[in-house]
């Protein structure tokens, strides 16, 4: 007789999970609180799906944070096991300028969900939807669905409920206190990749507000990353700004702000910069002379004298060292509902190296769930597709001990 796996959610998680457990050994069942599967997945494809990144294993496994936990599971299936993986169900992909893995251009997102989709039902892989869990009876799990509530009892139960961003789509984070009554530790979920508070001078956000900072260098606590930054109304964001989330947060929560420095010429060494200073400084008009000089827009000039003073701006030295090293101090973050993801959940501590709940066994916890930071870029569907294909091989070898 088959063992009953119960797939507890139907995001990205589930969907390699569906399409890869050996339905001739398990008999697979997926629970949806929602009428379709993946929504988030779906949400997340508006400005262009972005499956996984084309970078080294090396530099991948590091975006991580912390990434020891994940390491078996990605080297098990890397970000290039998956781009074959999804060409081999008819999906076809190209590399963007960004390293960034897309769909071909035309190949929409809800084309990709319909070829997973399609490769669940070949598996035999049973799908039901509106399906509320509502928590455990005892070895069970309670679910809801049109206003009653039943109980399912499973050999192996996978959970899949994701974090708490984007709550329109399903993913609320209000599952907590369930594997609390459990004793197993969860932490609230807090914002990640996410919009940072800033206190803007009136004047420079009148002007600036919607303006992109482009191709500049941000530090947080020892951490640089390159990209480019959105300014907002009330703070930043963006690609330069979203894989410092992790320190941002440490830094907020030791002191209540947290310090950021941005080179806004990161391709000029400070020394060739006071140079090229120099000789703008010569000239009548210092403002129009150090764009043209320097090759920097008018939101770079407007950041600048709004936070110098007119000697200081006027001052080359001083003026070079606040190119090189902007400071500016966040105080706070955006809300946990309109970020790209979360960080907090289940902690890595409740389980194995194999995903399994130490204090429930046969109980897996896999993805968003976890208490683990991914940036932007492919990185957190990346490790959703990882950790499951790893579970999926667990499984596999395991029902191999058992013959």
């Amino acid at each position: 007789m088959k063992k009953k796996i119960s797939i507890v959610g139907g995001g990205s998680c589930a969907l390699i999970l569906g399409c890869e457990l050996d339905t001739q050994k398990y008999d697979v069942t997926i629970y949806e609180g929602n009428s379709a599967l993946a929504r988030k997945f779906l949400v997340a494809g508006d400005g262009g799906l972005n499956l996984t990144h084309s970078e080294s294993e090396q530099k991948f496994i590091l975006r991580y944070t912390p990434h020891e936990f994940l390491e078996k599971a990605f080297r098990n299936f890397t970000n290039k096991d998956f781009t074959k993986w999804i060409n081999s169900i008819g999906i076809e992909t190209y590399v963007g300028t960004s390293g960034r893995v897309f769909p071909k251009k035309g190949i929409k997102p809800a084309t990709v969900l319909k070829a997973i989709i399609k490769k669940i039902e070949a598996n035999n892989v049973s799908v039901l939807y509106q399906q509320e869990w509502k928590g455990f009876s005892g070895d069970k799990l309670i679910f809801k669905n049109s206003g009653k509530t039943y109980e399912v009892k499973s050999d192996i139960v996978i959970f899949c409920l994701g974090g708490a961003s984007w709550p329109v789509t399903g993913s609320k984070g209000d599952w907590l206190n369930y594997f609390s009554s459990k004793g197993i530790s969860a932490k609230n979920f807090e914002a990640s990749n996410c919009s940072f508070t800033i206190s803007w001078p009136e004047d420079f956000i009148k002007k600036s507000e919607g303006k992109v900072l482009k191709n500049v260098s941000i530090s947080c606590n020892g951490k640089t990353n390159l990209g480019e930054v959105v300014i907002t109304k009330n703070g930043i964001e963006g690609s330069g700004i979203y894989p410092l989330s992790p320190q941002i947060r440490k830094q907020l929560s030791e002191k209540n702000k947290a310090e950021i420095y941005i080179d806004l010429k990161p391709q000029i060494a400070q020394e060739k910069l006071l140079q090229k200073l120099s000789s703008v400084g010569e000239k009548k008009n210092f403002s129009e002379s150090l764009k043209t000089e320097l090759n920097i827009d008018n939101t770079v000039l407007q950041l600048l004298k709004s936070h110098t003073t007119k000697e200081g701006f006027l001052n080359i030295n001083s003026l070079t060292k606040c190119i090189k090293e902007f400071y500016l101090t966040i105080t706070g973050t955006g809300l946990v509902e309109d970020a790209i993801s979360t960080v907090g959940g289940i902690s890595l501590e409740e389980i194995t190296s194999h995903f399994e709940l130490k204090k429930l066994p046969s109980h897996y916890v896999i993805g968003e769930m976890l208490d683990y930071d991914a940036p932007t870029g492919g990185y957190l569907l990346q490790s959703c597709f990882s950790m499951s294909k790893y579970l999926v091989d667990i499984l596999k070898e395991g029902s191999r001990r058992e013959r």
